[in-house]
């Protein structure tokens, strides 16, 4: 009799509980369906191989795996795009807030969720269905803001790129200034301005075509480079054709740079002029504020914004737009619009869609829907095509006028005038030269001799410089016989560094004019430099003078600005050497000189004593330690040309220096019979220091080293280490 009489109360009491956490039962039983329409395998190093009935299905398996890795960054990048930051850290966030809620809306994502096909619902549903069951699974994780996902959430960030948001040249201090946010304690203030580095991103993309390989199938290289641990290596297959292999941008439901059985696509970061700025000439009017549009004043459109702060009142800004979009600055006593398309449903499933493609022919069906914004493309594909497409989404505008500058609001024919087609965008397809390299370069050196010609374009469509990666890559393909997968990651991993072909003689020069002696520390010094060949190494000295006196050197080194507002460093630097500034040179290298000897001891430290990896905790913000174990590194920054990117630096509490941005996720493909493809990630595929796959990939990340890539289900089962149910 007890007992019959506790078990009903007891499940009563859940049951009435259930509501109260805003999860019902039906809905508990549908997650639980899905799971079961889903299967995820973990290989030897933690990569998810996720199977799905559906392609939905699919896209639930992905999102499990994804929070299984790395919730914190999962829920991170929504809690940026939803502008939500201010909450989590404070008051230090609102100018990001503010920029981020200015320029992507929460209402048309909302909107567009309601209206997408049914296709695309279902695998919006599927991402929202697997986060909350995972948290639903998972009570010990808690969230730093969102303990429910809605599926409208992937429609904020159509596009995979860790710099998707194009506002031209308006950024968040412009809005803080705007909007009355002041203060030092804006995070948009913490950059370190003595940091040239700080915010150097990018990425290499190759395509080798049959003509230029052993084999006679198309190679491909994907090179991304960006914030360590930004994204994760998966691979997504489902019984309605899905199978893709690649990178993953945490909390995305498609895979951003990758491959599947037919072809790979590679994104680069691109320069095309995808958002513009204007003046707008303003008056107070009857009913609020106008603007003046071709002789006629019109109404600006006006509203409020509430912003929440962790520890304070909420924040209650007006917000002022018109016909192009948000007021985000003023110069010179204008306000200043921004015309800009950071995200869109019809982005979303470009993005969704190029993964499913089955020819060249299917991938530019794919690519003409031209709604990617931030991205240069290159492919290669099965079928032995190769191609480039430098940006995508590219706005019609008078090509006579330099779009980097602020435009004249008051003039209507000033506005976009829709899109280029495809076709008239800058593009390489099948080059006679049989080869393609981007490094966040012009696209006019993109095929050697067979690249497009400058003149053929306005310079809003490619305002891009050259830089010394694209020098190195551009070299190296020139100059190669034909290609297998192997020599191709060779290629990929050149260490010259090619800057300081045109720096380090000219300082040399200017040294020995000083004349202080061959056993002085300088005279030795430029001896050391003198002998040096640019390659990376780990022992060397050369190196680590030659960088560290180049990082002090780019804070002195006045940049060359091109028709376009790109700057040019390689001219910068060729002209600054022409300067007679020698003996500045040789100042900037007395200085190094007495740093390294403050810090270490002696001016002689090799660089892989000084540039380092280490992973030690899971924060956003990077911790590093000396006293703990790390790994040296041979690689440098792509400022010098340094085709295998790292971007290390020294941090407030260490003397060594610990990489933070750069190679990501590797991977280098043949498109043959059968797939070949080799990987490797920084770090490793787990955000959970407790996991063996936390830094498992480390020592072969830092000596180069690729894993083998398993992309066919019988040598998935083969490397199998755990299979189950999300």
């Amino acid at each position: 009799m007890k007992t019959r009489f506790i078990l009903p109360s007891l499940c009563f009491i859940l049951i009435s509980l259930i509501p109260s956490f805003g999860i019902n039962p039906s809905q508990i039983k549908a997650w639980k369906a899905q799971s079961n329409r889903v299967n995820i395998i973990r290989d030897e190093y933690g990569v998810p191989h996720i199977y799905g009935k559906s392609d939905a299905d699919a896209v639930f398996g992905l999102l499990y795996a994804q929070c299984e890795d790395d919730f914190m960054r999962v829920e991170m990048n929504y809690i940026e795009k939803l502008g939500r930051k201010a909450e989590v850290f404070g008051p230090s966030e609102l100018a990001n807030d503010l920029y981020i809620r200015l320029i992507i809306s929460q209402e048309e994502a909302k909107q567009e969720y309601k209206t997408s096909p049914l296709w695309l619902k279902k695998l919006l549903d599927a991402y929202a269905n697997a986060i909350n069951y995972y948290l639903y699974k998972h009570p010990e994780v808690k969230p730093a803001l969102i303990t429910h996902f809605e599926p409208w959430y992937p429609l904020l960030w159509t596009d995979g790129s860790i710099g998707a948001i194009s506002t031209g040249s308006i950024n968040q201090a412009d809005v803080a200034k705007f909007y009355g946010l002041s203060g030092n304690k804006l995070s948009y203030l913490k950059k370190n301005p003595l940091d040239p580095e700080a915010d150097l991103t990018g990425s290499n993309g190759f395509a080798v075509g049959p003509a230029k390989s052993k084999s006679g199938n198309s190679l491909f290289y994907i090179n991304p480079h960006v914030t360590f641990y930004f994204r994760p290596e998966v691979h997504v297959n489902s019984e309605e054709g899905l199978n893709v292999y690649g990178a993953v941008t945490w909390g995305q439901i498609f895979v951003y740079q990758g491959f599947n059985q037919y072809g790979g696509w590679m994104h680069t970061s691109s320069q095309v002029d995808v958002a513009d700025n204007y003046a707008e000439t303003i008056r107070d009017g009857l009913k609020g504020k106008e603007y003046l549009l071709d002789g006629k004043w019109l109404p600006m459109q006006e509203q409020n914004l509430t912003l929440k702060v962790k520890g304070q009142t909420p924040q209650i800004i007006h917000l002022y737009s018109n016909h192009r979009g948000p007021i985000m600055a003023e110069r010179n006593g204008k306000w200043i619009s921004v015309k800009s398309y950071n995200r869109s449903i019809k982005s979303l499933i470009q993005s969704w869609a190029r993964t499913k493609t089955k020819s060249f022919e299917e991938f530019q069906s794919v690519m003409n829907m031209r709604a990617n914004t931030s991205n240069n493309t290159v492919y290669a594909g099965k079928n032995g095509r190769i191609a480039y497409w430098h940006g995508n989404f590219v706005p019609k505008r008078q090509p006579e006028i330099d779009w980097s500058l602020i435009q004249d609001g008051t003039k209507s024919s000033l506005d976009w005038q829709g899109l280029h087609p495809l076709k008239d965008i800058v593009q390489s397809i099948d080059p006679a030269s049989a080869w393609i390299q981007n490094c966040n370069s012009t696209p006019f050196t993109v095929s050697g001799e067979s690249s497009p010609k400058k003149s053929q374009f306005p310079v809003y469509m490619a305002p891009d410089a050259e830089n010394f990666r694209d020098k190195n890559a551009f070299r190296l393909f020139s100059t190669s016989d034909k290609l297998d997968l192997d020599d191709l990651i060779r290629l990929g991993y050149d260490r010259k560094l090619t800057a300081f072909e045109i720096l380090i003689p000219a300082l040399v020069k200017a040294g020995e004019k000083r004349n202080l002696g061959p056993n002085s520390a300088f005279g030795m010094a430029i001896d050391t430099l003198k002998k040096w060949d640019f390659q990376a190494r780990l022992n060397s000295v050369a190196q680590t003078l030659a960088i560290q006196w180049g990082q002090k050197m780019l804070l002195k080194i006045p940049k060359k600005q091109m028709f376009g507002g790109e700057i040019d460093l390689i001219q910068s630097m060729e002209a600054y050497i022409t300067t007679g500034k020698g003996e500045e040179m040789c100042q900037v290298l007395d200085i190094v000189l007495q740093d390294l000897t403050k810090n270490w001891g002696t001016w002689q430290v090799a660089w892989g004593d000084i540039n380092r990896l280490q992973r030690i905790t899971n924060q956003v913000d990077f911790s590093f330690d000396d006293t703990q174990a790390s790994y040296p590194v041979p690689f440098a920054s792509s400022t010098w040309g340094m085709l295998p990117s790292y971007n290390s630096k020294p941090f407030s509490n260490t003397k060594k220096w610990y990489g933070v941005n750069g190679n990501s996720f590797i991977c280098a493909v043949e498109f043959g019979p059968k797939i070949k493809a080799k990987s490797l990630l920084a770090g490793g595929q787990s955000g959970d220091i407790r996991s063996a796959h936390f830094f498992d990939q480390a020592q072969n990340y830092a000596e180069g080293k690729f894993k083998e890539v398993h992309f066919y289900r019988e040598d998935v089962l083969k490397h199998q280490k755990s299979a189950y149910h999300p």
